[in-house]
């Protein structure tokens, strides 16, 4: 833009030394360039854009219409003014308010395009796991702070007000609010990292360092929920679920869950008896999944008896503890019926020797 406009000025010169001639070629010519970059953008490239499926583009190309319009006007006024050469002053006035608007448009430019793209973002969450539908409003947010901040610099700047003085005092500002801030600022990164790296997600089962279980109902900017089988919401701030050690039961390749009962039968018991009785258990019951298959482990020897374990999967670890109940009932009811001993500890007492009675 700027070579086209140098390259009329100089075939200009033919007009002689009028300049309120030149100033008025100028101004037509960017309303003529104007006129040619609506052209472009509404026949051409809109076309374009409407053969693709994706509404991006489409918007984008709707978005960039009206900046660049007003952006050739503008530069044709700037150049109609310094030729006209009324005088410094007011020349500089223009160029300053000239230069506002430009940047005000060009400001809610970027405002609405970045809401477009976050919004965009948002709904592919298998690409962008830390732009979310829950987090997109902080990210609107912060993409407006920083734009319309940049926006107040460069009016500032086209203006020739001195800004230095007013940076270094936000840098304070910001500074002391950081320190009066910086528990809530923990929470708020751990929150956008928790998102991004997704140790969990909501429906999980996760268990607390501190030992508290449950679904996760809600991950927040601030803090994340989960509910416990007493049906009690606990509230954990982002920072300490950011730095503790978090069981994830339902993250894994599937939500499946291996549960163990553990079992004890006296010496002397048919293990080849035990193992059957422990599977047919396992089989009779339609919770237990059948992939992978149950089975039954010998781990040691006890103090009192042979220790066995049954290990078989669950289809969600809601059900851990119901499950846990019907298979331990389950099988001390089968020991009970082939009359399998369960142990439990004994002490026999050896008296050496009776007090003599008193006479």
């Amino acid at each position: 833009m700027e070579d086209l406009i140098a390259q009329t000025k100089e075939w200009l010169e033919v007009f002689g030394p009028n300049n309120y001639v030149k100033a008025v070629i100028v101004l037509i010519l960017s309303y003529f360039l104007a006129k040619f970059a609506d052209w472009m953008l509404t026949r051409i490239l809109k076309g374009i854009a409407k053969s693709t499926k994706n509404e991006f583009d489409d918007r984008l190309v709707e978005l960039f219409h009206k900046p660049v319009i007003a952006s050739i006007v503008m530069i044709g006024i700037n150049q109609f003014v310094h030729l006209l050469n009324i005088g410094e002053s007011f020349t500089s006035f223009v160029q300053s308010s000239l230069g506002s608007i430009a940047v005000i448009y060009w400001m809610t430019f970027t405002l609405k395009f970045t809401r477009i793209s976050l919004t965009s973002m948002s709904q592919r969450t298998n690409r962008f796991k830390m732009v979310q539908l829950h987090t997109l409003p902080l990210f609107n947010n912060l993409a407006m702070i920083i734009i319309i901040g940049l926006a107040t610099y460069f009016i500032f700047i086209s203006w020739d007000i001195n800004v230095s003085a007013w940076m270094a005092s936000a840098g304070i500002i910001g500074l002391a609010l950081s320190f009066a801030a910086k528990d809530t600022l923990a929470n708020l990164f751990a929150g956008v990292f928790i998102l991004a790296d997704s140790p969990y997600s909501l429906g999980h089962f996760i268990i607390l360092e501190s030992g508290e279980r449950g679904e996760v109902t809600h991950i927040g900017i601030r803090s994340t929920r989960i509910l416990t089988r007493d049906d009690i919401e606990i509230t954990i701030p982002n920072a300490i679920m950011g730095n503790s050690k978090i069981i994830n039961e339902t993250g894994g390749r599937n939500t499946k869950m291996r549960v163990r009962i553990k079992v004890s039968v006296a010496y002397g018991s048919d293990i080849d008896e035990v193992r059957d009785l422990l599977m047919k258990t396992a089989q009779a019951n339609e919770a237990i999944t059948q992939m992978p298959e149950p089975r039954v482990r010998f781990r040691t020897f006890g103090d009192s008896g042979l220790m066995f374990e049954l290990l078989c999967w669950i289809s969600q670890p809601v059900l851990r503890g119901r499950i846990i109940d019907s298979l331990n009932e389950s099988v001390y009811k089968a020991f009970i019926e082939k009359g399998i001993e369960i142990p439990y500890p004994k002490r026999d007492l050896y008296i050496k020797q009776m007090p003599e009675s008193e006479q």
